[in-house]
């Protein structure tokens, strides 16, 4: 499953793809100032936004591309390993 993170914390970005992997789950993230992450997003089975630590821009831009390709999508103001966690559980739960 793969999964795509916008927002969170840099020098958690080994934390998060550890928590990703014992969860069975390939993770993208997209926290810095990476170009075109609305086009990087259209192949992800599910997103999950950390909104304390996005734009407004780039949480819309990501959300209209989410609605346009039927995307579930998982918003958590937190940005921890553990509300990643939380969320991975959430999306496992919502996709079987």
């Amino acid at each position: 499953m793969r999964i795509s993170l916008v927002g969170g914390i840099d020098r958690l970005q080994k934390h998060y793809r550890h928590e990703a992997e014992k969860a069975g789950v390939d993770l993208r993230i997209f926290n810095g100032a990476e170009t075109n992450i609305p086009d990087r997003i259209k192949q992800t089975e599910a997103l999950v936004i950390f909104t304390s630590k996005v734009s407004h821009k780039a949480r819309n831009q990501v959300m209209g591309v989410a609605l346009s390709k039927d995307i579930p999508v998982f918003m958590c103001h937190n940005c921890g390993v553990c509300a990643l966690r939380d969320c991975l559980k959430c999306v496992k739960e919502g996709m079987s």
